[in-house]
C-alpha cells in the first residue's frame, strides 16, 4: 500500500518517485523519471512530464501542464491553467528534443497566478508572485510581484504574500525585508 493518493482515473508511469502524503487527482499523468516530494497536490488534469522534479509542499491546480526542464522547489503555488514551455522556437516539422530544451527554475515558496505563461530559460525568485495572465518573458526576482505582458515588476511580496508597502515591513505578518542585487532579503 502507497502512502501517497492516486485517483484511478490518472496514470502513473514506471520510474515515478511520489513522496509520502502526496495526493493526484483525476485524469493527472506523471510520466517517468518525475520527482515528486512530500504533501504535494495535483489538481484534476495535470500533466507531469519526464523528468520534472517538484519539492515538498506543492500545490499544481488543476489543467497544469509541467514540461521536461521545469523544476519546483518547495511550496511552489501554479495556479489553474497557467503555462510553462520549454522550447524557445519550436518547430514541430523540426523537433529538437530533449537538447533543445531550456530549464525554468522556479524557487521555494513562489506562486503563479491563473493563466500565466512562463517562457522556458528564466528563473522565478524565492517567493515571487507572479500575477494572474501574466506573461514571464526574463528572470524574475525574489519577492518580486509580476504583472502584464510583458510581466514586469509592479511591487514586492512578503513571504506570507502580504503585498509590501514602500518600507518593506509586512503588515500582515511584520517581516521586514530589505533590497539587494536579487530582489529581497528578510532582516
Amino acid at each position: 500500500m502507497s502512502d501517497y493518493f492516486v485517483h484511478p482515473t490518472s496514470i502513473i508511469d514506471d520510474d515515478v518517485i511520489i513522496g509520502e502524503g502526496t495526493k493526484i487527482w483525476h485524469f493527472s499523468h506523471i510520466q517517468s523519471g518525475a520527482r515528486i516530494g512530500k504533501n504535494c497536490s495535483f489538481g484534476q488534469n495535470v500533466n507531469v512530464s519526464n523528468n520534472v522534479i517538484v519539492g515538498d509542499g506543492c500545490k499544481v491546480q488543476n489543467n497544469v501542464s509541467l514540461y521536461e526542464g521545469v523544476e519546483l522547489g518547495n511550496y511552489v503555488f501554479c495556479g489553474p491553467s497557467c503555462v510553462f514551455t520549454n522550447d524557445l522556437t519550436p518547430r514541430a516539422k523540426y523537433p529538437k528534443g530533449h537538447a533543445g530544451y531550456k530549464k525554468t527554475i522556479v524557487e521555494d515558496g513562489a506562486s503563479i497566478g491563473a493563466n500565466a505563461t512562463i517562457v522556458c530559460g528564466h528563473k522565478i525568485g524565492k517567493c515571487a508572485l507572479i500575477g494572474a495572465g501574466a506573461v514571464v518573458t526574463s528572470n524574475v526576482p525574489c519577492h518580486a510581484l509580476m504583472l502584464g505582458i510583458p510581466a514586469r515588476r509592479a511591487g514586492w511580496a512578503c513571504e506570507c504574500g502580504e503585498l509590501l508597502p514602500d518600507d518593506l515591513v509586512c503588515l500582515k505578518c511584520s517581516r521586514k525585508y530589505k533590497e539587494i542585487e536579487s530582489g529581497l532579503e528578510e532582516i
